[in-house]
Parts: C-alpha cells; sequence; structure tokens
C-alpha cells in the first residue's frame, strides 16, 4: 500500500471510497451533491491518499491552519492502522500542532485518536445534525507534541 499525494485525477476514486465509508458510518452525515468538491473544501492546502491496486482505501486533508478534514478509511481496509498513517503522513509535511474536530458519535475515532495521544480540548455543538435530529456534538483535538505513531501495528483508527 502507497500513501502520496492526492491528485484531481484521484477524485473519482476518493469518491467511490467515501460512498462506502457513509454507508457503513454515515459519513458524511448527509451525502453532499458534489463530493468532489465536499472532499476539497476552501482553504485545503494539501490532501493524501492510500492506494493499493488502484483503489483508494483512505483519504486525509489538511487547511492551511493545520485544520484535518475529511479524513477516512474505507470499510475493507480498517484494522490495520491505515488512518494513522495517514495522520502521520500529515504531521510530516505541516510544521506545528494539527487540530481536528470529531463528531461524538463516531467513538471508533475518537477512541483511535485517544490511542495516539491526541488531546480533547473542548466540545461543541455543531450547525448540522446528528442522527438523532439534534445539533451534532463535535470534539476538538490537537495533536501530540512532536506527533508520532503511537498506535500499535495492528490497532486502527
Amino acid at each position: 500500500m502507497e500513501i502520496r499525494p492526492r491528485t484531481p485525477a484521484d477524485l473519482d476514486a476518493c469518491v467511490e471510497a467515501l460512498a462506502a465509508v457513509q454507508v457503513a458510518d454515515r459519513y458524511p452525515v448527509d451525502w453532499p451533491d458534489d463530493p468532489a468538491r465536499w472532499l476539497t473544501p476552501d482553504g485545503v492546502t494539501g490532501a493524501w491518499i492510500a492506494v493499493e491496486d488502484a483503489s483508494v482505501l483512505g483519504h486525509v486533508a489538511v487547511t492551511h491552519d493545520g485544520e484535518i478534514t475529511r479524513l477516512y478509511v474505507a470499510p475493507s481496509a480498517r484494522g490495520c492502522g491505515l488512518a494513522t498513517r495517514l495522520l502521520d503522513t500529515v504531521a510530516s509535511a505541516v510544521r506545528g500542532p494539527l487540530r481536528l474536530q470529531v463528531s461524538s458519535e463516531g467513538t471508533a475515532a475518537i477512541a483511535c485518536y485517544e490511542r495516539a495521544g491526541w488531546r480533547r480540548t473542548g466540545s461543541t455543538r455543531a450547525t448540522w445534525h446528528n442522527a438523532a435530529g439534534e445539533p451534532a456534538l463535535l470534539h476538538h483535538y490537537v495533536s501530540p507534541s512532536p506527533v508520532v505513531s503511537r498506535t500499535p501495528q495492528g490497532s486502527e483508527c
């Protein structure tokens, strides 16, 4: 498996993997009208994908202010530390602390971040709704410093 920068030619395969994630995890909560555009929001300065045999297995992006966004791993690729590898790739490319937000419904993701040493700095309500139809509760995290992978081989985010 290779982790490399995402190119515009990769977007169709990224959307295909995102569709599988949406079915499994309801991420994104509401399927976007233009999923390729959703993967490339304003402010993104870099994006990486995990690829094997021309299939996208994972994706991550980062904004100019160090916010991790659009992180996902295809259900078929979970359990081998891929999310942590994607986070480590961003940390190697970006100087300074990284931040991310995760819905309280993302219990597996929360466990992954906390195992890897990310620290919760607070929580707020989102402008979008969770599965119960209420404003989603978002937890805010900051990366460990320095960012190093703390997830044992075989553990997955």
